[in-house]
């Protein structure tokens, strides 16, 4: 059975569908001007909204006529003189915080497919998201795209840049990374009364033993130091009739976790380099693969 009205007016509760709903309280305690409806529910004209298939996933090739969603909104389509339907090109606004929670249903909290140029506008171009995913940011970058500030940041020196510690207001220190043909790492400190420098216990998984190179400089008087041998431990070092050792020393290796660098290849950008692992999007990137592997850059054994 089905009833028509010109108009309703509900004064307390509106209720569609069975069951407890403790958002809008129930009895003396019912929160008038307050509603519930059970769904699937829709706004506006149902015969725009893609169905989807088992589970509701409207990206599905499997197509039953199942709802996409319990709650659908389209633009509206209602076509009273008084509704201005073309001056209304929201389907949603709402005022106040809006908090998401994903249940893994789908594998995504949030689905954005977009054809408007921008798929996401924060405060007019402050933070935007185009289509294709590419990203700007209007403070840091300058208004160029990440990806462009990225490009460009791969042919400049990769500095840090902070308020100076000492020098007070109106002054900054900048400094910038070591580069060079390896991924290296170090270890360094200061040896006293010993003739071994312990290397961290993981660098026997970490480097290649046959990079490393050590200097040493001895503290408060010459005493001819020498390094005898190393091995994936230690550094062991000599001085001139057994003197007592104090240095300070720096120790470098390249790693070998990860395949060591392809200095020079031909390529128009950074996207070219020859190792696939490296290029945006690639699903589980293996940065050991054994196609694009070769010897440390530095050898010294």
């Amino acid at each position: 059975m089905s009833w028509n009205f010109d108009d309703l007016v509900v004064g307390g509760q509106l209720r569609v569908g069975t069951g407890i709903c403790p958002p809008i309280k129930e009895g003396d305690y019912k929160i008038n001007g307050s509603g519930s409806v059970e769904g699937p529910f829709v706004i506006g004209d149902g015969t725009k909204i893609k169905l989807g298939a088992v589970g509701g996933d409207p990206d599905s090739d499997d197509k039953t006529g199942a709802s996409p969603a319990n709650l659908c909104v389209t633009r509206c389509y209602n076509d009273d003189r008084d509704c201005f339907t073309g001056a209304i090109k929201l389907s949603l606004l709402t005022e106040g915080n809006v908090r998401i929670n994903g249940d893994g249903a789908l594998g995504k909290t949030l689905n954005i497919q977009s054809t408007a140029g921008k798929a996401i506008d924060i405060n007019n171009g402050t933070v935007w998201i185009n289509d294709e995913g590419e990203a700007m940011f209007k403070t840091g970058t300058n208004g160029k795209t990440l990806s462009a500030r990225f490009t460009e940041s791969d042919g400049k020196p990769k500095p840090f840049d902070i308020p100076h510690p000492s020098k007070g207001e109106g002054w900054r220190l900048r400094y910038a990374c070591i580069e060079g043909a390896e991924v290296g790492v170090y270890h360094r400190g200061r040896l006293r009364r010993g003739k071994e420098i312990f290397l961290p216990k993981y660098w026997k998984d970490l480097v290649h033993i046959n990079s490393i190179t050590v200097q040493l400089q001895p503290i408060g008087a010459h005493q001819d130091i020498i390094i005898k041998r190393w091995d994936d431990e230690k550094i062991y070092l000599q001085a001139m009739g057994g003197m007592p050792i104090d240095c300070f020393y720096h120790v470098y290796a390249e790693r070998k976790d990860i395949n060591p660098l392809i200095t020079e290849y031909q390529g128009k950008d950074c996207f070219d380099y020859p190792d696939p692992n490296y290029k945006p999007g690639v699903v589980n990137p293996r940065y050991d693969d054994p196609d694009f592997a070769g010897p440390p850059n530095t050898i010294t054994m």
